[in-house]
């Protein structure tokens, strides 16, 4: 399968659910960073934070 098969899949993907499809996972990862970092922040704020 390999480059074919995965641009098949992304087609597929694409023609299902639409390319605001893609926008809108795209946002939700962001999202999800933003929330990973600042729980970092904090958790270096509370002496968990090893720095070397």
């Amino acid at each position: 399968m390999g480059h074919k098969g995965g641009q098949k899949g992304g087609e597929t993907v694409r023609d299902k659910y639409g390319p605001e499809f893609y926008s809108e996972i795209g946002h939700k990862g962001g999202q999800r960073v933003k929330e990973l970092i600042e729980e970092g922040k904090q958790s270096e704020g509370e002496g968990g934070g090893e720095k070397k």
